[in-house]
């Protein structure tokens, strides 16, 4: 039976050393870590989201607050706050909770953001196969590699699958896997085989938003199974892209859903607010 990664434990132990490393930093350069959210429209799992990340950042004892737009703002008034908050230095992190309205180009917006501020990691890793030197990882797909981490697990040499190629979690988590010397395999709708592929696999990491995609049968034993997921199951319940029950009878290592990645993903944005301060403080 394999061991649960618990993320909402990890999670809290990283919140807990960052809040001493804000309290110390604080006292050293005179202010501490600042993060600003944008948020346009009233999407109610967008709401949840932003003030989720609000208290995580005040549990560190972070400056936080949160822009909250109207639905009817143009792209012009969010850019016009974009560049305000770029050009004041107690700022330290920017993050544009997405989706914008329809009518905003979302690709103008993330383009407006100081990438030194940028802490959803959108530029970190853009174009590239590598995180830019100065620049923070995607929070999901960092995420991902701290829990792997966390289990002991040697990255380097391993062969790790990657199921979904989108560009927020299944493209840069294969870039990072890449980093750290594995071996990767990136899985999607056209892919072949899917099962004697993901047999092969010591890492598979599940990120393509379809409920129970990885089955049991698909698991080789001992692998770890990280589930970024996250689907209504036919009964109501929030359910991943692995059958949890079946493939923790076989996996060394799995994630829950929900409380594996999801608290991670929150945890990361804020290492990765942190980071950029510690970058900007230190010129």
């Amino acid at each position: 039976m394999a061991q649960i990664i618990d993320g909402k434990a990890i999670a809290a132990g990283l919140y807990a050393e960052m809040a001493a490393k804000v309290e110390e930093y604080g006292n050293t350069y005179g202010r501490r870590p600042g993060l600003y959210v944008i948020i346009v429209g009233e999407d109610p799992a967008s709401q949840v989201y932003v003030r989720n990340k609000e208290i995580a950042a005040k549990k560190v004892g972070m400056v936080s607050e949160v822009i909250r737009m109207p639905e009817s703002t143009t792209q012009q008034e969010l850019l016009d706050v974009i560049a305000k908050l770029n050009a004041d230095n107690t700022v330290d992190g920017i993050l544009v909770q997405l989706p914008v309205p329809k009518h905003i180009d979302k690709d103008a917006v993330i383009a407006a953001v100081d990438p030194h501020k940028d802490v959803d990691g959108f530029f970190g890793m853009k174009g590239g196969f590598t995180v830019k030197k100065g620049y923070v990882a995607p929070c999901t797909p960092r995420a991902c590699i701290h829990l792997i981490k966390t289990t002991g697990t040697e990255i380097e040499g391993k062969h790790a699958l990657v199921v979904g190629r989108g560009e927020l979690v299944g493209k840069p988590v294969a870039t990072l896997l890449l980093n750290e010397n594995a071996t990767v395999t990136i899985a999607h709708s056209r892919t072949r085989n899917l099962k004697e592929i993901a047999l092969t696999a010591d890492i598979i990491i599940a990120a393509v938003g379809r409920a129970h995609l990885i089955t049991g049968d698909m698991v080789k034993p001992g692998a770890v199974v990280i589930d970024v997921g996250i689907n209504r199951g036919e009964d109501g319940k929030l359910c991943g892209d692995v059958d949890f029950a079946a493939a923790a009878d076989r996996a060394g290592y799995i994630t829950p859903v929900p409380g594996g990645v999801g608290p991670m993903t929150i945890a990361m944005l804020i290492q990765n607010t942190l980071d950029c301060y510690l970058a900007r403080v230190n010129k």
